[in-house]
Protein backbone atom coordinates (compact mmCIF):
# COMPACT_ATOMS: atom_id res chain seq x y z
CA UNK A 1 0.00 0.00 0.00
CA UNK A 2 1.57 3.25 -1.36
CA UNK A 3 2.59 5.39 2.02
CA UNK A 4 0.66 8.82 2.94
CA UNK A 5 2.73 12.19 2.19
CA UNK A 6 2.92 14.88 3.98
CA UNK A 7 1.51 17.03 1.77
CA UNK A 8 -1.20 14.22 1.14
CA UNK A 9 -2.29 14.76 4.94
CA UNK A 10 -2.38 18.50 4.63
CA UNK A 11 -4.77 18.25 1.34
CA UNK A 12 -7.02 15.49 3.29
CA UNK A 13 -6.96 17.10 6.94
CA UNK A 14 -10.39 18.99 6.93
CA UNK A 15 -11.85 15.81 5.69
CA UNK A 16 -10.19 13.73 8.29
CA UNK A 17 -11.73 16.39 10.77
CA UNK A 18 -15.48 16.21 9.36
CA UNK A 19 -15.03 12.15 9.44
CA UNK A 20 -15.22 12.55 5.77
CA UNK A 21 -12.77 9.81 4.57
CA UNK A 22 -13.92 6.52 2.78
CA UNK A 23 -11.55 3.64 5.30
CA UNK A 24 -8.54 3.18 3.25
CA UNK A 25 -8.01 6.80 2.86
CA UNK A 26 -8.59 7.04 7.00
CA UNK A 27 -6.11 4.00 7.87
CA UNK A 28 -3.34 5.18 5.57
CA UNK A 29 -3.63 8.70 7.16
CA UNK A 30 -3.96 7.22 10.82
CA UNK A 31 -0.90 5.09 9.72
CA UNK A 32 1.23 8.24 8.81
CA UNK A 33 0.38 10.36 11.78
CA UNK A 34 1.51 7.38 13.72
CA UNK A 35 4.79 7.72 12.39
CA UNK A 36 5.32 11.38 11.42
CA UNK A 37 5.95 14.23 14.27
CA UNK A 38 5.64 17.07 11.95
CA UNK A 39 2.13 15.83 10.75
CA UNK A 40 0.98 15.34 14.57
CA UNK A 41 1.91 18.75 15.48
CA UNK A 42 0.24 20.37 12.30
CA UNK A 43 -3.01 18.47 13.09
CA UNK A 44 -2.67 19.30 16.73
CA UNK A 45 -2.34 23.23 15.39
CA UNK A 46 -4.88 22.94 12.67
CA UNK A 47 -6.99 21.64 15.88
CA UNK A 48 -6.39 24.09 18.20
CA UNK A 49 -7.16 26.94 15.07
CA UNK A 50 -10.14 25.56 14.16
CA UNK A 51 -11.48 25.88 18.46
CA UNK A 52 -10.22 29.24 18.55
CA UNK A 53 -11.86 30.10 15.49
CA UNK A 54 -14.82 28.57 16.44
CA UNK A 55 -15.14 30.33 19.88
CA UNK A 56 -15.26 33.74 18.13
CA UNK A 57 -18.45 35.52 17.33
CA UNK A 58 -20.19 35.02 13.75
CA UNK A 59 -19.68 38.41 11.55
CA UNK A 60 -21.11 39.09 8.44
CA UNK A 61 -18.13 38.41 5.43
CA UNK A 62 -17.79 41.32 3.14
CA UNK A 63 -18.90 40.04 -0.01
CA UNK A 64 -15.83 40.85 -2.35
CA UNK A 65 -13.74 38.60 0.33
CA UNK A 66 -16.43 35.51 0.52
CA UNK A 67 -16.30 35.67 -3.32
CA UNK A 68 -11.90 35.63 -3.09
CA UNK A 69 -12.08 32.95 -0.41
CA UNK A 70 -14.31 30.39 -2.51
CA UNK A 71 -12.69 31.20 -6.11
CA UNK A 72 -9.52 29.86 -3.70
CA UNK A 73 -10.98 27.21 -1.71
CA UNK A 74 -12.22 25.89 -5.85
CA UNK A 75 -8.42 26.55 -7.34
CA UNK A 76 -6.92 24.32 -4.18
CA UNK A 77 -9.51 21.43 -4.62
CA UNK A 78 -9.07 20.95 -7.81
CA UNK A 79 -6.95 17.71 -9.00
Amino acid sequence: MKRFSCGELVDLVTAYLENDLDDPTLRRLQEHLAGCEGCRRYLAQFRATVGALGALPPEPLAAPARERLLAAFRRRRRP
